[in-house]
Parts: structure tokens; C-alpha cells; sequence
């Protein structure tokens, strides 16, 4: 990141490394672990996520791609402490102008949730979106129906900022309340403390 001008740094998807977690740049050679990850899991069957079926993993990637391209979103895959792929995430929503962005279209394989694996990434990315890009606020957006979901951003600290009623579509085709959270940044110094202890406290 070192001499990128800060337009410049909203287009480059940087390569972030923990104890527990590596978060590189999506590439269309990930799409095979991807599958993989996907395959068996059920991952792909909740209807209120956006988590694709195996084989539509390369249009997927393909998909993504092309967005980051457009300079819409900056992806990544997830990899754990073995070097494994385990996941992908993203950022979107680049409102460099705000500054703001989102984090989400996140999916870990079954064996990595509620582990150390989602905390480190989600120290990882807020860290970069507040300390390198300056962000004025981050937010989260899932469906309704995804409980799972809602309570981990909430475990982050994010706050609940309110439910937009049949904003978007789920991947069936219905109709779906997004409930939004945000982290502000004068809010960032307290989620990263929370964070590191949380990480602390299960090594």
C-alpha cells in the first residue's frame, strides 16, 4: 500500500495475514477449493444466503471477477492457519467519496464457523477499512431470516441500524428484509479491543 494514492488503495485488493486466518486476493485458479469447500457442506441449500452450488462455482468467481474489474468490489478467498482454503469474503459497497463500505457475501466451510477463523478475518478487514482506507463507517447487511448470521455481526459489535423491507431478492427469487448494522469509526478502537480479546481468550 505504501505510495498508493488513497483512490488507489480502494481498487487494490490487499493480501492480509493472522495467527489463525490469511485473506488474499480472489483469483479464477481458486474456483476448484472453492468447490470443494461448498460440496457436501449444505452451504449452498440455505435459500435466504448467497452461497453457491458447486457447479456454479465458476460463474460465480467469473461474476465477482468481473465486479472487481468494475471496480465494485474488492474479494477475497479465506485461507486457515494450515494454508487450507476455507471460505470467501469480500468488500463492496466502496463509496470512497463517503468514505464507507460493506463487508459481507462472507461463507466459511462447516469445520471454521464460530472459530477463531471469522474473528481474526473480521479484525483483519475492519483494521484495513479503518486504519488504511479511513473509513468513516462500515457496514453489514444480511436477510432477515438468517439468524445465524445476525447474531454473528452482532458478537462483532456492530450495532443494529434498522430492517429494509423487501429491498433486494434471496437467491430463490423472493423477496427479502435486509437488516443493516454499522461500525462507526469512532466505535473502531472499542470492536478492536473487543476483537483481540475474543481472539485471545480461544487461541
Amino acid at each position: 500500500m505504501a505510495g498508493a494514492t488513497p483512490l488507489a488503495a480502494w481498487r487494490e485488493v490487499p493480501l492480509l495475514a493472522g495467527r489463525h486466518a490469511v485473506l488474499e486476493p480472489l483469483q479464477a485458479s481458486h474456483v476448484d477449493a472453492l468447490r470443494v469447500v461448498v460440496e457436501g457442506s449444505g452451504l449452498d441449500r440455505l435459500w435466504y444466503t448467497n452461497v453457491p452450488a458447486p457447479e456454479a462455482m465458476d460463474a460465480y468467481v467469473e461474476a465477482v471477477l468481473e465486479a472487481q474489474a468494475q471496480g465494485k468490489v474488492l474479494p477475497f478467498v479465506v485461507r486457515d492457519a494450515t494454508g487450507a482454503i476455507v471460505g470467501s469474503t469480500r468488500f463492496y459497497g466502496l463509496e470512497p467519496e463517503v468514505p464507507r463500505l460493506a463487508i459481507g457475501y462472507t461463507w466459511y466451510a462447516p469445520a471454521v464457523q464460530r472459530s477463531g477463523v471469522n474473528t481474526e478475518c473480521k479484525l483483519m478487514l475492519l483494521g484495513h477499512a479503518f486504519d488504511v482506507l479511513g473509513c468513516a463507517g462500515v457496514y453489514f447487511e444480511t436477510s432477515r431470516f438468517n439468524h445465524a448470521s445476525r447474531a454473528a455481526i452482532e458478537r462483532l459489535g456492530a450495532r443494529q441500524d434498522g430492517v429494509l423491507r423487501n429491498c433486494k431478492r434471496h437467491a430463490d427469487g423472493t423477496l427479502r428484509d435486509t437488516v443493516v448494522f454499522s461500525i462507526i469509526d469512532s466505535e473502531w478502537p472499542a470492536v478492536r479491543s473487543h476483537l483481540q480479546f475474543r481472539l485471545e481468550a480461544n487461541p
